[in-house]
């Protein structure tokens, strides 16, 4: 009880120094709860009996009217507005000026401060913003839950209660454990300033070193320690020297506050104000403009980056607007369990290192920093896409469970390492994994996997902060054949451009960018470096068996051009004395729709084909995968692209070349059903996946999954859901899906 006295006393003696300071004859604090209410917490001149009693919707009356607006109200009659709404209980009826501002901390809402008086008068603009100055110090009571000891249980105030929130998912897994900034705000311990001209030369000192920091990295055209390409630190250039941005900072500190308390009142108005706006490019443009204001809070406490990245604590789950997949890998994988983005979607670079982290990852949760501190306990639900910041002790259980229940899983599928991966009915199926990385390498012993079916080389590129070096493409294809021995890799060349832009690299603007200048396409156009890659890989492959497939080949042209570029290179290193690879491969994707009118001329060029499923599917319907609006509206397991797979294993048989898939469809036990069913048994797919695909391959019965599929998809479009029926076979065979 000692606590709750305190807590109400504090805030009472705040209400009564404002209004004696400002001559207001009342002061309130409204605080906004769980159930989107605001309460009055505290009063000086209205009926203190209506204290913890008068609750008003978020949007009635003046006091919602500021709440929802998030803007200051400056009334000289209060009572003649429209939105004025009259609550007998606090006795307010005699009173006409009104003078309200939001209590906002990281640009949220937590509640209204009010002060009023009996006469007509309008509030001078430094009594405005007095009570701002104010509000930012109840803002930081709210937050801390000091008021939550005064709150009955369900409206609780908003700032602290428990928070559940979806977006997409990024990485599969669930993770439980505590909140960690990746930008972390800096605290303000000082609010008023004792002696302003020293305030606003620091001000001005912080802002000098932000724009030559600025500067600095842009004449070295590197990018930032984050990873922002040099247009993001362009536009970085252009804010901090923006006279309104400069204008609005020392008009803050004019008022009484420190450089960082102005800081913070001009980060706040402008992110309650601009979350407001429908304008996308305005909502982008806040991510940049905060950015920079974290950057000059650090210069003004003397910290010229953000906090080391390698002391976390143990679960860390990392919270970020945005992130690059080199930041992420600045953090201790040991101790980091999940991520948080605002931005991020599962095809993203980020999203592909999390996986390859084995942590669960959640995009598209807006203002995904301001909802939660360091320290806040926070699950992160990989599997649905959501997240929970402070959740209830009922909630935290549930999802301990569930960890627990696939720690189990995960153990029954440790006990199949050393199985066969054979079908019940001795169908020998190659279930490989894809990988990208140095950091995916141990998955190849942990899953005893019969390969890696897709190494992607582009992330090397993708995460480095500038064009890896001849010596370091060889030294981690060398890495790679090590670590895989005797078992068989193959090397995707360079998917890069389009979509997949490299920060180092002039981007080129295109409408469509999956369909345009990327992969082979940019890689015969640029000879060099498709030219310094392959020898890379042909020299780290010298003594041993070497796989290189061509990535979103369109035409039969295109890979007899890439191929020649192998044979050109085997010549060179022939004749310059290095060691050749025993045998080298060449083979392709078939991901373009167009190849499959080309499917007999393709197949007496190459070695072998790998189907890359997921923009074949995307291509094939003239679907984006990203785009929840249409992605789920076509099936991956609908007649259409069943009968497009069938083909494509069907002939590659007839032509005795190899034949595997890669993609998501792969990764999901029912879609891995449908593609041993189809013929397929080479399946390339992500290491986490493998222990669940392999236990259901192990139950299976090809033939009897045959027969299944083999009707329905000879039956008319659209008359029996292939999807529907495979799950009802799958249940009938106790088959885990």
């Amino acid at each position: 009880m000692a606590e709750q006295v305190s807590a109400q006393e504090r805030l009472d003696k705040i209400v009564v120094l404002i209004a004696a300071n400002m001559v207001a004859e009342v002061c309130s604090t409204y605080v906004l709860r769980v159930d989107n209410t605001l309460e009055l917490y505290a009063t000086e001149g209205l009926n203190r009996d209506a204290v913890h009693q008068t609750v008003l919707n978020a949007h009635e009356g003046l006091v919602g009217l500021v709440a929802s607006e998030a803007t200051p109200l400056n009334l000289s009659d209060a009572q003649t507005h429209p939105a004025f709404s009259f609550r007998p209980e606090t006795g307010e009826e005699i009173y006409h000026s009104f003078l309200g501002v939001p209590i906002l901390r990281a640009g949220n809402t937590l509640g209204v401060l009010v002060v009023q008086n009996r006469a007509k008068r309008t509030y001078v603009e430094e009594e405005v913003e007095a009570l701002q100055t104010t509000a930012m110090v109840v803002a930081e009571m709210i937050a801390s839950g000091e008021l939550s000891a005064l709150a009955t249980p369900g409206a609780e105030p908003a700032a602290r209660h428990s928070i559940h929130k979806t977006g997409a998912v990024l990485s599969d897994g669930i993770a439980l454990g505590h909140v960690v900034l990746h930008e972390p705000r800096v605290v303000i311990t000082n609010y008023i300033a004792e002696d302003l001209p020293k305030e606003i030369k620091r001000l001005d000192t912080a802002l000098t070193k932000l724009r030559a920091d600025l500067d600095r990295m842009l004449e070295r055209g590197d990018v930032a320690e984050s990873g922002e390409h040099r247009d993001v630190l362009e536009a970085y250039r252009m804010f901090a020297n923006d006279h309104g941005w400069s204008h609005r900072l020392h008009e803050a500190v004019a008022t009484g506050l420190t450089a960082e308390a102005a800081v913070e009142r001009v980060q706040s108005d402008t992110r309650a104000r601009m979350l407001r706006s429908t304008d996308p490019y305005l909502r982008d443009r806040l991510h940049d403009l905060e950015d920079l204001g974290h950057r000059l809070m650090r210069q003004l406490v003397g910290q010229d980056h953000a906090p080391s990245r390698e002391q976390l604590p143990d679960n860390a789950i990392l919270i970020a607007r945005s992130m690059g997949p080199a930041a992420l890998l600045d953090y201790d994988r040991k101790r980091l369990r999940g991520l948080v983005l605002e931005e991020g979607t599962a095809n993203s670079h980020v999203s592909i290192v999390a996986r390859a982290l084995g942590i669960a990852a959640v995009g598209e949760i807006p203002n995904a920093p301001g909802i939660a501190d360091p320290g806040d306990a926070i699950i992160v639900d990989g599997t649905s896409g959501s997240i929970y910041v402070r959740p209830s002790a009922e909630v935290e259980s549930a999802f301990a469970e569930r960890v627990r229940f696939r720690a189990r899983r995960q153990a029954q599928y440790s006990a199949l390492r050393d199985l066969p991966c054979v079908t019940k009915d001795g169908q020998p199926v190659d279930l490989m994994i894809n990988a990208g990385l140095v950091i995916d390498l141990p998955h190849i012993e942990d899953t005893n996997c019969s390969g890696i079916g897709l190494f992607r080389t582009e992330l090397q590129f993708m995460i480095g902060q500038s064009l890896p070096r001849s010596s370091d493409q060889l030294a981690l294809y060398r890495a790679v054949l090590d670590a895989a021995g005797p078992k068989p890799v193959t090397f995707r060349t360079l998917d890069i451009g389009g979509d997949k832009a490299l920060p180092y690299m002039e981007t080129v603007v295109e409408e469509n960018p999956a369909l345009g200048w990327r992969a082979i396409r940019l890689g015969l156009d640029r000879p060099g470096l498709l030219r310094s890659q392959i020898r890379a890989l042909l020299r780290a492959g010298g003594g041993r068996s070497l796989r290189i497939m061509f990535p979103m080949i369109s035409e039969v042209t295109e890979f007899d051009q890439a191929k020649s570029i192998v044979e050109r290179e085997l010549t060179y290193l022939r004749q310059h004395g290095h060691t050749l690879p025993e045998r080298v491969d060449v083979g392709t994707m078939v991901e373009v729709p167009a190849l499959l009118y080309q499917l007999d001329e393709l197949l007496e060029r190459v070695d072998f084909v790998s189907v890359g499923s997921n923009d074949l599917f995307q291509f094939l319907f003239a679907v984006d995968r990203g785009n929840a609006k249409v992605s789920d509206r076509f099936d991956s397991l609908s007649a259409p692209i069943l009968r497009v797979l069938r083909q494509i294993v069907q002939r590659a048989n007839a032509a005795r070349r190899a034949v595997s898939l890669c993609g998501e469809m792969a990764s999901q036990p029912l879609g891995a059903l449908a593609l041993i069913a189809l013929g397929y048994r080479s399946l390339s797919l992500s290491a986490i996946q493998h222990g669940p695909v392999k236990a259901m391959i192990l139950d299976l019965d090809a033939a009897k999954a045959a027969a299944v599929i083999t009707p329905l998809l000879n039956a008319p479009t659209g008359s029996v859901s292939i999807r529907k029926a495979l799950t009802e076979f799958a249940e009938a065979e106790g088959l885990s899906l």
